[in-house]
């Protein structure tokens, strides 16, 4: 399932790579004021989508932009982002990448991130720890703040939202020894994973965002919880994904007024 996953990904990756070449704003939409999709994340979407009901017909799927795609039970749930860091695309950017996450039975099971302009394939299946290219990789294992490495984001200014990310930014960027803002829930994850990134947090993303994430955080030691230490997020109460080392840390931060 694994290899197919990856695959998959390298294909999708490729695809977009290659039609980035011919991207024009005649193939760049609006969702909102901020919020872009691209021809390409449309054509991306649909032939990921096509592979894997091609090979696993009774499979449900679940992608940024179409939505589910079956609407009876499956023990197995597809969830696609084609492009994550859409804006990084248009703007010819190398953070983006390619997530593809698989839920058995409602829980992660297996997850492949791809990042075609790094040349980075980020892996993991239930049980059988996470690699990049490969090679196994594992969460960092700092344990203070000030020696820490952070990723955010910030959906929620695209999106427009009252309540946003910036109270939490201001407050705990100070205290980091430096902290990055790269366009990619899935490649943040995946740089906690690797352990290049020791924590990172953010508002009001979608599963799509974090399904492939997830897998490989976990597989690779790290942590993954909302805002107060539990299980809702990413829709409930953000999500904030580390070395869980430094969790609890950013937790009381993240809790402050």
């Amino acid at each position: 399932m694994l290899n197919f996953i990856e695959n998959l990904a390298k294909e999708a990756g490729i695809m977009a790579q290659n039609q980035r070449k011919h991207l024009s704003s005649a193939g760049i939409h609006f969702k909102n004021e901020r919020d872009i999709v691209t021809d390409v994340d449309r054509q991306v979407e649909n032939f990921i989508k096509t592979k894997i009901a091609e090979s696993f017909p009774d499979h449900a799927i679940l992608a940024e932009e179409s939505g589910v795609s079956k609407e009876h039970d499956s023990e197995f749930l597809w969830i696609i982002d084609p492009i994550d860091g859409t804006t990084s695309f248009v703007h010819d950017m190398p953070i983006y990448s390619v997530s593809i996450g698989l839920h058995r039975n409602g829980k992660p099971y297996a997850g492949v991130i791809y990042a075609p302009r790094l040349g980075e394939l980020y892996s993991a299946e239930l049980g059988k720890g996470a690699t990049l290219n490969g090679t196994p990789i594992h969460v960092s294992t700092r344990d203070s703040l000030v020696n820490c490495l952070a990723e955010t984001g910030f959906a929620c200014l695209r999106a427009g939202l009252k309540e946003n990310n910036l109270k939490h930014f201001c407050r705990i960027a100070p205290q980091l020894r430096g902290i990055r803002r790269d366009g990619s829930a899935a490649l943040d994850m995946a740089f906690v994973a690797a352990g290049r990134v020791d924590f990172f947090w953010e508002m009001f993303l979608q599963p799509y965002d974090i399904a492939a994430g997830e897998i490989i955080v976990q597989e690779a030691g790290g942590r993954i919880t909302d805002f107060q230490g539990g299980n809702d997020y990413p829709l409930g109460h953000g999500i904030v994904v580390s070395n869980g080392i430094i969790h609890d840390r950013v937790l009381e931060q993240l809790a402050l007024d």
